[in-house]
Order: C-alpha cells, then structure tokens, then sequence
C-alpha cells in the first residue's frame, strides 16, 4: 500500500513539507510505502471548464497535471498538504484540484474509498477553513478521512516554526498512524 502526499507550498522546504514529511514518516513506520510530491516549480494551470473531459477527451491544457493526476490514481492514500495564504489553499494546490476533481468524476470515481485527508499550516489565521476546503474536496471526491488527536493545523511562518508547535506535530504525525491502520483494515 502506498500513501502520497502533495505539498502545496510554493516554497521547497518550508514549514509544510516539514509537516507532511513528518506525517509521512508515521505512515511509513507502520510499512506502508509513502511518497512527497512537491506541486513547487510545477506548471499547474487553471481548469477553464471546456468540458473535454466530458467527453473522455484527454485535457487540453499541456502542463504537468497529468503527472500528477495519475500518482494520485494509483495511491491508496492520498494526502493534501498546504500552507495558508490569503485566508485559503494555496492557487497551485487549488487548481490542481479543480482540474483532477473533473477528470475524476468522467473517469469512474478513481478515488473512491481511498483514505487521506489534509495537513494546514497557518501563520495566524484560515487554518480551519483551509483545513476544511480540502477535506471537503477529498469527501466529494469520495476518500474516506481517519480522524486525529486535533485539527491538522500547525503554526508556522519563518522555516522550521512548525518544528515548535508540539501539537501540530502531534497531529500531523497521529493522523498519519490513523491512515495506516484504516487503510490496513479496509484492505482486510
């Protein structure tokens, strides 16, 4: 079983990788293989609602979703990580979720009971709502979201910050325990 994790952050090394990796590492003590997919330095355009998807037509727009679409396909869990910027998600993760939740639902529901769920970094605030928006996304998309010990909120503005906010790793790594042992349990 393989858990992936995408990072939302523009920035390599920051505060919300810190918080995925962290998460990860639970998921991988429990011998379930994981992988980080940094969306940084990535050409993630905007869906434009053309509708070719519809139609299974493949997307028009040539940039490095597809990549991406199809780690995301043939993962068993499916991890949304993103730092908050004016009150949300950042663009880069959300149209990389507008664009795959369309070519989701004319492809047969790929994520269907798969298990995952976000990580959110905040500098102040937004951390609930962003925290929410995408787990939202995911329950529309049909993953199954294992709870925590809190919101996988962590605090975090200059690099590292996170590393001082003892709940927030205390979260981020629970939550990761927590997908190991229900995506063990659903595969029984």
């Amino acid at each position: 079983m393989k858990v992936v994790a995408f990072n939302g952050s523009p920035r390599k090394g920051g505060n919300t990788e810190t918080l995925t990796s962290h998460c990860l590492r639970a998921i991988e003590e429990e011998g379930l293989e994981v992988e980080l997919v940094p969306l940084a330095g990535l050409d993630m355009r905007y869906c434009d609602a053309c509708y070719q998807c519809r139609e299974n037509k493949p997307c028009p727009i040539e940039d490095d979703m597809y990549p991406v679409y199809d780690k995301m396909r043939r993962a068993d869990g499916i991890i949304l990580g993103s730092p908050v910027y004016s009150g949300t998600a950042t663009a880069l993760l959300t149209s990389l979720l507008e664009r795959v939740g369309h070519l989701a639902w004319f492809d047969g529901a790929p994520f269907q009971n798969k298990v995952g769920g976000s990580l959110v970094v905040q500098g102040r605030v937004g951390g609930v709502f962003t925290a929410a928006m995408l787990n939202n996304w995911l329950q529309l998309m049909g993953v199954v979201i294992p709870g925590s010990d809190t919101w996988n909120i962590a605090f975090g503005w200059e690099r590292d910050d996170v590393l001082q906010d003892e709940k927030g790793m205390s979260a981020a790594r629970n939550f990761g325990k927590n997908v190991a042992s229900l995506l063990r349990r659903l595969a029984q």
